[in-house]
């Protein structure tokens, strides 16, 4: 159920898109990842004490292991490798079903010997794809940067599970986005939801890193299935790793139902 024609025409559509976030989330990784040396993270750490301890915990700067791995958990994957993916998942969710019912695009594929259901799976597995295409990217050219200027520092074990995770997640995200963008007909509605749920996760999240006050809105937000430092140690890595994949095929799953039922009249 995937046709390769329309899997093409996508792709064509949105590679430059693609290509904007995958060399923004590689100049940062670069910047971040040439940051570290023990003294250098001495250093950072001292910065970071004189600015707000609540901004910073808010914005995933919290304290890690002197590791190399932990200082990418601390400082990219606590923010960069989480915030820039989402956007990308929000807006070509957007793009790949909503925007076509609403210019009405739909209405030729759906003159095409093509049903419905292979027409939304081949939409699907093209957000999955991509976004799975950008932490390959980032693991490999990462790794690659990383032995070339700290040769052995980096744990690739944990380095893994770091960019398994925050792939999950968005997965997770993604789902919600497409399940938004399947549900309505319209790019405006689309948007206020697929957009507005997963912000609003990830203000939740900010809320609760800031403070032990609002610590329990951490039960409030699918991003505190992915805790950065904790996937450098593997601590409950799996079994975040089993809820956000859960997450991600029931409302993948749900807006696959959705689109293959739903009147498509603007």
């Amino acid at each position: 159920m995937f046709n390769g024609t329309l899997f093409k025409r996508t792709f064509l559509s949105g590679y430059k898109i693609l290509l904007v976030f995958i060399c923004v989330m590689l100049m940062y990784f670069l910047i971040i990842a040439g940051m570290y040396d023990p003294k250098t993270k001495e250093n950072m750490d001292k910065l970071m004490e004189t600015l707000p301890k609540e901004m910073m915990l808010a914005f995933g700067f919290k304290d890690a292991d002197s590791s190399f791995a932990g200082f990418l958990s601390s400082y990219y994957y606590g923010f960069i490798a989480v915030v820039f993916p989402m956007i990308y998942g929000i807006i070509t969710a957007n793009r790949l079903i909503a925007r076509l019912v609403d210019r009405g695009s739909i209405a030729y594929l759906l003159s095409t010997p093509n049903k419905r259901v292979k027409i939304v799976l081949t939409q699907a597995l093209f957000l999955i794809l991509s976004t799975t295409g950008i932490y390959i990217i980032v693991f490999a050219a990462g790794f690659l940067a990383s032995e070339k200027m700290f040769p052995g520092e980096l744990d690739l074990n944990a380095f893994l599970r770091l960019n398994v995770g925050a792939l999950l997640l968005q997965f997770a995200i993604g789902g919600i986005s497409f399940f938004s963008s399947c549900v309505f007909n319209d790019t405006k509605n689309s948007l206020l939801f697929g957009a507005g749920i997963p912000v609003g996760f990830y203000i939740i999240k900010m809320l609760s890193d800031a403070g032990e006050k609002l610590e329990g809105f951490k039960y409030f937000t699918i991003f505190s299935l992915f805790n950065p430092q904790k996937m450098v140690s593997g601590e409950g890595a799996a079994l975040s790793f089993a809820v956000l994949l859960a997450f991600a095929v029931v409302f993948y799953s749900a807006g696959i139902l959705v689109f293959c039922k739903k009147d498509l009249a603007v």
